[in-house]
């Protein structure tokens, strides 16, 4: 099947000095188009693009066409407001650049030229922002670990709705890179035990260098229920589901230990999702949550966005999650690397901009 541009098909026509961008075209079909290039207005700055990395969790979801096409893409992301998931459209939300221009009078503690930021803004290799949505990256942070920053956000969101508490005995189901990125920031907690469910060899074998005790598969005699009480007989207190699997969910009940608590971090799309909501969740009294960064958990009015986004920053200097790209592709062949995300080949994947 042809995937736009990055299999062969042709890029669509545009100046020389237009910009690109990647719009998802069908399910599983993306492809360039061209972008005029513009000047930044008042409080705004026009950024190059470095690298920008693929979600594998709702980007992937949105490739595949598993999404609503009539829900809003984000309602809290300004690049991303006002649109929906109906084809064609532009999507992605992690890219990180320089600072290529800035509006005039921007004030004084702004991001100059030659300063590099983060943005949440579809994959293109230039755009204009508002200076305020720009996060500039600690120093000496690698491109390559600035710019998955979504993920450790997202980690930081799930244990902030999680709350996990000290010798508890927890489980992350799915050990794709928000999951390593998840285990990595639970392995610095005093917990009970770590334990990581992961089909994948080599990614079980990632985990435990992230920090968990164990790593099981959930194949074999009594699938997962049966490898996690195997380490854990008494069941997991916390379950983080993050495998973008209902089966993984529906599984999860049936080692969550009484009053114990299920966060769900996936994004199950694709149709309704069967769980068996009978002895192991109703006499367990399980209780199932949903965590979704784009909202903070009821933490009272000292917690905000932007502290949440300073802590995961700061945590990120000691999270080397640039260990898990396996792919980088330039943005002309960004379908090269939709499809390995899509077959499972890749972890992370990178789409690096020539200009």
């Amino acid at each position: 099947m042809t995937a736009g541009v990055a299999a062969g098909g042709a890029e669509a026509a545009g100046s020389a000095g237009d910009w690109r961008a990647v719009w998802f075209e069908a399910p599983r079909r993306v492809g360039l188009r061209p972008v005029p290039a513009a000047a930044p207005g008042p409080g705004e700055a026009v950024v190059r693009t470095r690298l920008s990395a693929i979600s594998s969790g709702t980007e992937l979801a949105a490739y595949r066409g598993l999404l609503d096409p009539a829900l809003p893409r984000d309602e809290t992301l300004d690049a991303l407001r006002g649109g929906n998931f109906r084809f064609p459209f532009p999507y992605g939300y992690a890219s990180l650049g320089i600072v290529d221009a800035v509006g005039p009078s921007p004030p004084p503690a702004a991001p100059r030229p030659g300063d590099r930021v983060f943005a949440f803004v579809p994959h293109r290799d230039a755009f204009v922002a508002p200076l305020e949505g720009l996060l500039r990256p600690p120093p000496g942070l690698p491109d390559e670990r600035a710019v998955l920053f979504p993920y450790q956000e997202t980690a930081v969101n799930l244990l902030l709705d999680a709350r996990p508490l000290v010798g508890e005995r927890v489980v992350v189901v799915g050990q794709g890179a928000l999951g390593l990125a998840l285990t990595a920031l639970l392995a610095r907690m005093p917990l009970g035990c770590l334990l990581a469910v992961e089909p994948r060899a080599d990614r079980r074998a990632r985990a435990r260098e992230f920090g968990a005790d164990t790593a099981v598969s959930p194949e074999g005699t009594g699938g997962a229920s049966a490898a996690v009480r195997e380490h854990c007989p008494a069941g997991a207190d916390l379950v983080f589901e993050v495998s973008g699997s209902g089966a993984a969910l529906d599984g999860a009940l049936r080692y969550t230990a009484p009053e114990g608590r299920i966060v769900v971090g996936s994004w199950l799309a694709g149709g309704p999702t069967a769980l068996d909501l009978g002895g192991f969740f109703h006499r367990g009294r399980v209780q199932i949550r949903s965590s979704q960064v784009s909202r903070l958990p009821p933490l009272g009015p000292a917690w905000t966005v932007a502290r949440r986004r300073d802590h995961a920053w700061s945590l990120l200097r000691d999270t080397p999650l640039e260990r898990l790209v396996t792919h980088r592709t330039p943005l002309a062949r960004a379908g090269l690397a939709y499809e390995a995300l899509d077959r499972g080949e890749a972890l992370v994947a990178l789409l690096v901009s020539s200009r």
